[in-house]
């Protein structure tokens, strides 16, 4: 009978514990309803990978393919200041992120093509020599090779410019805060609130480096060095030095306000003082032969005949 019993009981044990797999494995696959009634209420937390996805094809793939390569043709191009590269880049305001190496990199792809098409335009001529073609083609490569240094100039030029006209606005709203009752870095922060512009963005990331733990002076001079505006750097040298000495801020930033609003004024005098030289030229070369043309023209045909 015993026997029999043994058997029986794992028999019995086996038929339970496959049949609670066969319930467990149900229950896996089964969806979970509350969950699911929580993600229609509730955001999900996206994987990297799927973020990462989401991302268009240009973003993913094609950008940092460029970057890489651009990357790779800079380091063997020719050695420059590397210091001095990369101080006109943030002056720029690192315009698409470029490195000095990319910066290079984008120059001797440029001097390629552009000097490419000038061999491949001058050799199928058969007019011309072939010192004249030799020329032609170095000054395809040097017109390639110089035109990101143009295109940088220009961008360091307009965010100047544009640094400059908002800083006597920045300068007023600063000086109302902090007299106000407010901290400068919390000026600086409503600074940014107020505007997006080139000028916002620099007092920006200076709060944020004032936040990651640098000190005031260090993200200032930073500051400075980046924007290569002469009276950003007089605003910051002011700052740094009211600072040292205990003079009050707001003290400060009110000579500053009404020293930048007398410079503005100064600009626009000058500017309006230039005009008239600016328009002597179109007069002379545009306007002044039109009128030659219509007061005189009548009169060159009876010139003509009596001569």
């Amino acid at each position: 009978m015993s026997g029999m019993l043994i058997p029986l009981i794992v028999s019995v044990a086996v038929f339970i514990g496959i049949t609670m797999v066969f319930i467990g494995l149900t229950r896996a696959r089964q969806p979970d309803t509350i969950n699911e009634r929580l993600t229609q209420y509730t955001e999900r937390t996206m994987s990297l990978e799927e973020m990462e996805l989401q991302q268009p094809f240009s973003q993913r793939v094609l950008v940092p393919l460029t970057r890489s390569i651009l990357t790779t043709l800079g380091r063997f191009g020719p050695k420059q200041s590397a210091e001095r590269l990369r101080q006109n880049l943030q002056q720029a305001g690192n315009p698409g992120g470029l490195t000095p190496a990319m910066f290079v990199g984008i120059r001797m792809v440029l001097a390629l093509m552009i000097g490419g098409i000038f061999i491949f335009v001058t050799f199928r001529s058969n007019t011309m020599s072939i010192p004249i073609k030799l020329l032609y083609s170095g000054v395809g490569i040097a017109i390639g090779y110089m035109l990101p240094v143009f295109w940088l100039g220009q961008q360091i030029k307009k965010r100047k410019n544009n640094i400059v006209k908002s800083l006597p606005d920045a300068l007023d709203l600063l000086t109302v805060c902090v007299e106000a009752g407010l901290g400068f870095d919390l000026a600086l922060a409503r600074v940014t609130e107020k505007w997006d512009d080139e000028l916002a963005r620099e007092f920006r990331r200076v709060n944020q480096d004032i936040r990651l733990g640098r000190a005031r002076r260090d993200a200032l001079r930073d500051m400075s060095e980046r924007c290569g505006v002469d009276d950003v750097t007089t605003f910051i040298g002011a700052i740094i030095q009211a600072e040292q000495l205990g003079v009050s801020i707001s003290k400060i930033l009110r000579i500053q306000s009404d020293q930048m609003r007398i410079r503005r004024r100064q600009r626009a005098q000058e500017k309006a003082q230039q005009a008239p030289v600016k328009m002597l030229f179109p007069m002379v070369f545009l306007i002044f032969p039109a009128l030659f043309v219509v007061i005189l023209g009548p009169a060159v045909p009876r010139l003509l005949a009596a001569f």
